[in-house]
């Protein structure tokens, strides 16, 4: 993996996407998940621990679960509406025994549109939204469910319940050692048999650096490694491993701040710093393994719609509009950006940063960066750019994903979706867009809805909201005798059918 630290156990993974798909998705189970089984196709919603949803005709706003019938949690104890009920309150009724800080940062964006729930009977729950919200499936498939009766076990003590989790994944914790490794062991009962491991066995080791996990494949240390850096891909090429990529929905941006005293509140510079920065080069300089960007999604998606403003590498009308409001080389206009070392997509966010530090001070800027570790710059990145210790920092580097509506859009362009219940780490605020996405939420129509998030994206992508830099192939380095793996189009992916052929 390429993060510093083992991810949160407990159930709601922290450590971003890779989180969720190495511990959140393999130690458990959401109501409605992902089919990760195909490369050839946008990852779609299939059932989970739920085997079927609706929504109330007439409301829209109470959905309906009925739960899958034999589940187990590791400890042995059944899967049932009550555990739902537990596990929503553990999350968000702040008052309940269960509840849990950790959990609820990590889970915040996935359960803001929830007023209520209950218990119909054993197998079946009712989850009420504070709004219709046609988007709720995309947000429930982000919850997923620890064992009451573990916890109870462990005497109510999340701590104790990181080192011995159980949930009703395919895979059950056998070790832990924080910064340092997961070893996880196949769930022989798990309740869906064709999802059995293939594998008796996952060990996942932390290796933020770069070099650190190429001479860990090529040593035989390990059988896998994500995001190889792309100066590496050769060697281990011609080394017999095999390199994975995939087209997927993942953008590498940089989210900005529109807080008072922020650059970017102008369109001319965040129209400007978009111009400034040499995409296809970029790409060159990843080896080929990322794509240049012209909007939150790529084009030929669905959304894409039909933006006027084309993102592009044109540095003489970035220095016109910087020259417009006073600066440029002789007289630079000073930005600050928060970036990170490593993680989760960030690709290799240091020389990707320095490549773009010197396109942009190239037309008049003068970039500043704060460097985090990967978790710590989540965490300014859940607090929001008006929150006091982001003060001063104009934009933040974090990895975004488009596979759902919420993520890809709704909640990161809606004025009312600031942190901790959205997206919007800036604050944009657009009536046009606000408008749009009132429309896009009560869109029950697949087709509809599409249409309404096309027009979204135009908004914004005009709008220039965030500096939309590359489109991630999302690389992955795996020894020659590794079978069984495919890279779905999705930012998770599922680990239950490799093996290593010996």
């Amino acid at each position: 993996m390429t993060v510093a630290d083992v991810p949160l156990t407990t159930g709601q993974a922290n450590q971003g996407g890779e989180g969720t798909r190495f511990i959140g998705l393999a130690l458990y189970d959401p109501l409605i998940a992902w089919d990760l089984s195909k490369a050839d196709m946008p990852s779609v919603l299939r059932p989970g621990l739920a085997t079927d949803w609706s929504v109330d005709e007439e409301t829209k706003t109470i959905w309906t679960f009925k739960l899958r019938e034999g589940v187990t949690f590791h400890d042995g104890s059944p899967f049932t509406a009550e555990a739902v009920v537990w596990n929503l309150d553990k999350l968000i009724n702040k008052d309940s025994p269960q509840y849990d800080t950790a959990q609820a940062a990590q889970a915040s964006q996935w359960f803001g549109a929830i007023a209520s729930y209950e218990v119909l009977d054993d197998l079946t729950v009712a989850i009420r939204t504070k709004e219709p919200d046609a988007t709720f499936p995309y947000q429930i498939s982000g919850i997923v469910y620890s064992s009451p009766a573990q916890w109870e076990a462990l005497g109510g003590d999340w701590g104790k319940f990181a080192e011995q989790p159980s949930g009703t994944g395919p895979w059950k914790l056998e070790k832990l050692v924080p910064r340092e490794r997961a070893e996880l062991v196949r769930n022989a009962d798990y309740w869906d048999p064709e999802r059995i491991t293939a594998s008796d066995r996952m060990i996942l080791l932390c290796m933020p650096d770069t070099s650190t996990r190429v001479a860990a494949l090529l040593s035989g240390q390990v059988d896998f490694i994500e995001a190889p850096p792309p100066d590496a891909v050769p060697r281990l090429q011609s080394s017999g491993m095999q390199i994975v990529t995939n087209v997927y929905p993942h953008i590498w941006p940089y989210q900005l701040s529109y807080e008072e005293g922020s650059p970017f509140r102008d369109l001319r510079v965040r129209k400007a710093a978009n111009l400034a920065i040499d995409r296809e080069g970029l790409a060159q300089f990843l080896g080929g393994l990322a794509v240049p960007a012209k909007g939150q999604v790529n084009e030929g998606h669905p959304w894409f719609g039909k933006p006027t403003f084309e993102i592009g590498y044109d540095p003489q009308t970035a220095k016109t509009l910087l020259q417009e409001i006073g600066h440029g080389p002789d007289n630079p206009l000073p930005v600050k950006f928060l970036i990170s070392t490593a993680g989760s997509g960030q690709m290799q966010p240091l020389p990707m940063n320095e490549f773009i530090e010197e396109n942009l001070n190239a037309v008049g800027f003068k970039v500043e960066f704060e460097v985090f570790e990967w978790e710590a710059l989540r965490a300014r990145r859940r607090a929001g750019a008006m929150a006091p210790e982001n003060a001063g920092a104009h934009g933040l580097n974090n990895s975004w994903a488009f596979w759902d509506p919420n993520i890809a859009l709704i909640k990161t362009s809606g004025s009312d979706e600031t942190p901790p219940g959205g997206f919007n780490w800036g604050g944009y605020s657009n009536p046009a867009a606000d408008a749009v996405i009132a429309k896009a939420k009560v869109a029950f129509d697949p087709k509809e809805q599409d249409a309404l998030l096309a027009e979204l994206h135009q908004i914004i992508v005009d709008d220039a909201m965030w500096i939309w830099v590359v489109h991630d192939l999302n690389p992955r380095a795996l020894a020659p005798n590794v079978k069984g793996f495919v890279q779905a189009q999705n930012w998770f992916q599922d680990m239950t059918p490799v093996y290593v052929e010996k």
